[in-house]
C-alpha cells in the first residue's frame, strides 16, 4: 500500500525575468490566462487529483498570490454590499477550494531547495509538485494522471514529453528501461548535448516525489551556482534502487514563462470555452489575414 498523495507544493518564489516588465511588480504566477490567475489553474488541476492541502512556496512580494485564495477578500465584501451575491459567491469558492499554506524561499538556491523550504508540510509523506510556468490543458488533469500512476508503480513518478532535438539542451531529460508508460527509469541527465541524451523525453513541471526526497535532497551537495537541483536528488533515489518511474501524460503543455506560449496558452484556453471560442475566431480571423494593423 502506498501513502495517499493529499498535499501540493506550488513554486511560485521567482523572478520571472523572462516576462519582465510585465513581471516587475506582478508576481508571474498572478498573469491572467483568460480571466483567471495561471497559478488558480495550477491549483485547479492539483485539486482534480485529489489534493486538499496546497503549499505555496513563495518570496518577499509575492503575497498577492496568497490574498487570491483568501476568504473574505475586499471585492468580495463589495459586492456583497451591492446586492452582486453571485459574484461574491464565485469569488468565495476559489478560498473553499483547499487548505492553503505559503512558506517563503528567501533567496533562489534551486528547486530542490525550494522543495525543502516547505518540509514541515512533506516530510515523510509523498506529495505533487508544480510549476505555474506549465500549464496543462486537457480533459484529464496531469497530476492526477502522475497520482493514478504514483498508486500503480510507487515511488517517484516524473511527467515528461517528447522534446525536439534543438530542445533537448534545455531539458532534464530521462532514460527510461522500455517502452512502458509509465516506465521505470535507469537515469536522469540535466539539460545534456543532443549527442549525450538518453532519449529525448524532456521532465516539464509536474512531479508527484515519494516520501524520501527529502532525505536525499539533504545528502545532495549544492551545484552551480549554490543551487540544489531536484534532478540531482532523483538521482540519488535511482541510485538506492527506489522506484522512478517517467509517465507520457495526456494534454498540451504551454510554456507560460515566455511571452509566446503565454500569448497561445490564453489562445488555447480561451477557444475552450464555448462563450469566447466562436468571437475568438471571428476577431483572428483578420488579424492573421493581414487586414487590421498591429500595434507599433
Amino acid at each position: 500500500m502506498v501513502q495517499p498523495v493529499t498535499t501540493a507544493v506550488i513554486l511560485a518564489a521567482g523572478l520571472g525575468t523572462r516576462m519582465l516588465p510585465a513581471t516587475k511588480a506582478v508576481p508571474k504566477e498572478m498573469l491572467p490566462l483568460v480571466d483567471r490567475p495561471l497559478v488558480d489553474w495550477c491549483v485547479d488541476e492539483a485539486v482534480a487529483a485529489g489534493i486538499t492541502r496546497i503549499v505555496f512556496v513563495i518570496a518577499e512580494g509575492k503575497e498577492s498570490i496568497l490574498e487570491h485564495f483568501r476568504a473574505g477578500a475586499r471585492v468580495e465584501t463589495a459586492l456583497r454590499e451591492t446586492g452582486n451575491q453571485a459574484l461574491a459567491d464565485s469569488l468565495a469558492a476559489i478560498a473553499a477550494k483547499a487548505e492553503f499554506h505559503a512558506v517563503y524561499q528567501p533567496k533562489q538556491l534551486g528547486i530542490a531547495h525550494a522543495v525543502a523550504c516547505a518540509r514541515e508540510f512533506i516530510e515523510g509523506r509523498p506529495f505533487a509538485l508544480l510549476f505555474p510556468d506549465d500549464v496543462i490543458l486537457g480533459r484529464q488533469s496531469c497530476t492526477a494522471q502522475l497520482v493514478a500512476a504514483y498508486e500503480a508503480t510507487g515511488g517517484t513518478v516524473i511527467a515528461v514529453e517528447q522534446v525536439a532535438d534543438a530542445d533537448v539542451p534545455q531539458y532534464g531529460i530521462v532514460d527510461p528501461e522500455g517502452d512502458g508508460n509509465p516506465v521505470r527509469l535507469r537515469r536522469v541527465v540535466e539539460k545534456p548535448r543532443l549527442e549525450e541524451a538518453p532519449s529525448r523525453l524532456g521532465i516539464v513541471g509536474r512531479y508527484v516525489l515519494s516520501e524520501t526526497i527529502l532525505a536525499h535532497i539533504d545528502a545532495t551537495p549544492p551545484g552551480k551556482n549554490g543551487e540544489l537541483q531536484i534532478t540531482d536528488a532523483i538521482a540519488r533515489q535511482i541510485a538506492a534502487s527506489e522506484p522512478v518511474s517517467a509517465l507520457r501524460f495526456e494534454g498540451r503543455r504551454y510554456d507560460t514563462g515566455r511571452p509566446l506560449g503565454y500569448i497561445v496558452a490564453n489562445v488555447a484556453a480561451a477557444l475552450a470555452r464555448p462563450d469566447l471560442a466562436g468571437p475568438l475566431r471571428q476577431r483572428l480571423a483578420p488579424l492573421l489575414q493581414g487586414e487590421e494593423p498591429c500595434a507599433s
